[in-house]
């Protein structure tokens, strides 16, 4: 079972090893998952005090420890989608944190204040939508987690723009799925290589 079929390229057969460290693929989704369900619990108003809970997280476990594992992703078999996919989401979680403790930084009026977040959404909505393209060579795991994730930030984005707190309670709710499958693959990273064999299923394609 290739270990690279989870989040990127599946080096070459008979290609020599350099990896030299876990996969960190497991704790980069981990991170990823915890966050994004937290943050989506109060974006869906189901937690009315979820900031306190979600914005150490988003600091400390979605942010620096997202971020760590993208940086073990260059060094683990040159994986350059999911160097790319923890570094960056990793950054997301720490300018997330920044923005919601230093909003009285933002200097423009309420309207103008929430046209900045929904262009700042929008910004990692394109990034995530040709990440999402990049997913249909790895596996049909990351498919559903980055279609779910897509539609997450582009919801949130209009939600912001609109000034409609049902569209962002409804992006909550995508948040949440997409949690919940960010968990899975986590899962299935570390089953998969402990009892090594496919346990869960990733479903990959593109020859991964």
């Amino acid at each position: 079972m290739a270990e690279r079929q989870y989040v990127g390229e599946t080096p070459t057969v008979g290609a020599p090893e350099v990896n030299q460290v876990a996969d960190p693929a497991a704790l980069g989704l981990g991170a990823f998952a915890l966050t994004t369900f937290l943050l989506s619990l109060t974006n869906a108003n189901l937690l009315k005090a979820g900031d306190g809970i979600a914005l150490p997280a988003a600091f400390l476990y979605g942010g620096i420890t997202q971020l760590l594992a993208g940086m073990w992703e260059f060094r683990n078999n040159r994986n350059t989608f999911g160097a790319t996919a923890f570094s960056s989401y990793g950054a997301f979680w720490l300018t997330f944190y920044w923005l919601v403790t230093h909003i009285d930084s933002l200097t423009g009026s309420a309207a103008d204040n929430r046209v900045a977040i929904g262009a700042y959404l929008l910004a990692w909505t394109i990034f995530t939508f040709y990440m999402w393209i990049a997913t249909f060579r790895l596996n049909g795991a990351l498919i559903a987690i980055f279609t779910f994730l897509l539609a997450t930030f582009a919801v949130l984005s209009i939600g912001e723009f609109a000034d409609a707190s049902g569209i962002t309670k409804f992006g909550g709710w995508l948040g949440i799925i997409t949690a919940f499958l960010a968990w899975y693959l986590a899962a299935a990273v570390v089953i998969n290589h402990t009892f090594k064999r496919t346990v869960l299923p990733v479903w990959p394609v593109g020859g991964t």
